[in-house]
């Protein structure tokens, strides 16, 4: 399985932009897709989650401005990122887990920059 993420660019402030992470084989058999970001300086941390029952979570900071989504036909996550501030200023890393193979799969970084 390859992830390959897209969208990343330069934003200012209240802007918005929409992430994609295509996979290279079947998103059916990943329990779990997710979207995290590192900012310079930072661990890495998770931003939302979607499992293969359409489940979502979001860390607090991003509740009610992203929005993550999953398109099976596609092969493809979303995240939707709105009301954007410098704060959300980090490279956006697609990951995907498969629970039978044990396996944790990771996308190369898109980088997202906010401007105030």
């Amino acid at each position: 399985v390859q992830l390959q993420a897209s969208g990343g660019g330069l934003v200012q402030a209240g802007g918005s932009l929409r992430l994609s992470c295509a996979v290279s084989g079947s998103i059916l058999s990943l329990n779990a897709m997710g979207w995290y970001r590192q900012a310079p300086g930072k661990q890495r941390e998770l931003v939302a989650i979607i499992t293969s029952g359409g489940s979502t979570n979001y860390r607090d900071s991003v509740k009610g401005r992203f929005t993550i989504a999953r398109d099976n036909a596609k092969n493809t996550v979303y995240l939707q990122m709105n009301s954007l501030n410098p704060e959300d200023t980090a490279v956006y890393y697609c990951n995907a887990l498969d629970h039978a193979r044990g396996m944790t799969y990771w996308g190369k970084g898109t980088l997202v920059t906010v401007s105030s």
